[in-house]
């Protein structure tokens, strides 16, 4: 197909040269449709991702395309369907989201959290932005094309899965598992977090796109100790013992680890700035340089050391009784090669009187910046927002990436949306009152589609 120039003001009736103006409706109403569908995943199998499945599976299957929807628990169910390419020779291209959320507490919203309500051309509700809004962007692009006659060159294949937000294991990890054949001549996978508008309060807008990922390393402690009656002399208090150890990771300063797509991130940010930096050089201090980049160093921030944070205690069952034994757990999060030393200080950080093991455990993630795929998500992103800087950033936290890259599929982070100057895009995931602009929705199906057809 020869591909044709566009630009932003380009008419919604485009055609081949853009998306149309169905597709720029339907990208809205999916995503209102999806928030409705309640996917709420409470951890410890709590989900049903089917009906979400079913409706998405629906809306490929009218658009031609073949969906398999595989479940490795009832109602937690994934689809997968490929969308053919013209070239059988070139890698194709993994595009997945997922379709459960985090809970929501109706009383802590302005509008109910599931109604997908849509009010002064926002869409509010969970998971407007982790991640329903990519699903529906997904679908409309594969809708457009079905209508269009649009073929793009490389094998698209279209993942919606379950259980992204607790273990994965009934959502990307089964798939990565048990359904490998699905996924046949997967080179590279793109998803969420990525190419979103970070607006640095100085009139910069800023576009990161993930090619990083910081493993995850959930930790179990348990403290042992002598249980006994609350008012006796006890120096072998299980909550003590724990207690202290759980300040000591809090507290502790963890070094400076700079990997190739974090240092490709500060030399681009300092770049913007006209700031001379070079993190190779001997004596580089990188806080110096945050320091510098102001707002803009929270892109890279989390990700220039591994970290431990305690997020959960348990102990006792009555206030004159001291424990025999107390736990918690620990959110660590390892940077690609971190985790010989994560291990090392957490077993000098417990000491000798708490045990840790992992709870849940899944490996860091590292993808070429001067890749033609990155290339090309940066020039679609550049065509739509011509005065945005496009910047490489690793992700504090961890997707679906991580399972599929057991399948050495290289995982991207890119959702792309415009966004306006005072919408706080992070505070979104997980947060109150969620919600993404209808404008940033059709800026995303947008460079989605020009993106697609010349990867």
């Amino acid at each position: 197909m020869a591909e044709q120039s566009s630009t932003p003001e380009q008419s919604d009736t485009a055609g081949q040269d853009g998306v149309d103006q169905q597709a720029l409706d339907e990208v809205v109403r999916f995503t209102s449709d999806l928030i409705r569908i309640d996917t709420t995943n409470h951890g410890g199998g709590d989900c049903e991702e089917r009906p979400a499945a079913e409706y998405a599976a629906e809306l490929l299957a009218d658009a031609g395309l073949e969906p398999t929807l595989l479940e490795r628990s009832p109602g937690r169910t994934n689809v997968v369907a490929r969308f053919e390419g013209t070239d059988p020779s070139a890698g194709a291209l993994l595009l997945h989201g997922h379709l459960d959320v985090v809970p929501a507490q109706a009383a802590d919203w302005t509008v109910d959290p599931f109604s997908g309500e849509i009010r002064d051309g926002v869409v509010w509700g969970r998971g407007a932005v982790d991640m329903k809004n990519m699903d529906a962007m997904i679908l409309a692009t594969v809708r457009h094309w079905a209508r269009a006659g649009i073929r793009p060159r490389r094998d698209i294949v279209i993942a919606f899965t379950a259980d992204e937000e607790a273990s994965a294991e009934d959502g990307s990890g089964f798939l990565a598992d048990r359904h490998a054949p699905l996924f046949d001549g997967c080179t590279e996978g793109v998803s969420e977090s990525g190419a979103f508008t970070f607006h640095d309060g100085r009139g910069t807008e800023i576009y990161p796109i993930a090619a990083g990922e910081r493993g995850t390393a959930w930790l179990k402690l348990t403290a042992h100790g002598r249980a006994g009656h609350g008012s006796k002399v006890n120096h072998e208090n299980a909550v003590t013992r724990l207690a202290a150890a759980i300040a000591r990771i809090g507290a502790h300063r963890w070094p400076v680890r700079l990997t190739p797509t974090v240092k490709a991130a500060l030399i681009a940010l300092a770049e913007i700035y006209d700031i001379k930096t070079d993190p190779d050089a001997p004596g580089f201090d990188v806080d110096h340089l945050l320091d510098q980049l102001g707002s803009a160093a929270d892109l890279v921030e989390p990700t220039v050391r591994n970290s431990a944070n305690p997020t959960m205690l348990d102990a006792g069952y009555k206030v004159n009784v001291i424990p025999g034994a107390a736990t918690a757990m620990v959110d660590g999060r390892c940077l690609p090669g971190g985790e010989d030393e994560f291990r090392d200080t957490l077993d000098r950080l417990t000491g000798p009187d708490v045990d840790w093991e992992f709870h849940h455990r899944e490996v860091a993630l590292e993808a070429p910046v001067d890749s033609v795929t990155f290339r090309r998500m940066r020039a679609a992103v550049e065509e739509f927002a011509p005065r945005g800087h496009v910047v490489p950033f690793t992700m504090s936290g961890g997707t679906d990436a991580k399972q599929f890259s057991r399948l050495g599929i290289t995982g991207y982070g890119f959702t792309p949306l415009k966004l306006p100057f005072g919408y706080d895009y992070a505070a979104m995931f997980h947060g109150v009152d969620e919600r993404v602009p209808v404008d940033a929705l059709h800026f995303g199906v947008r460079v989605l589609d020009r993106f697609l057809r010349t990867a």
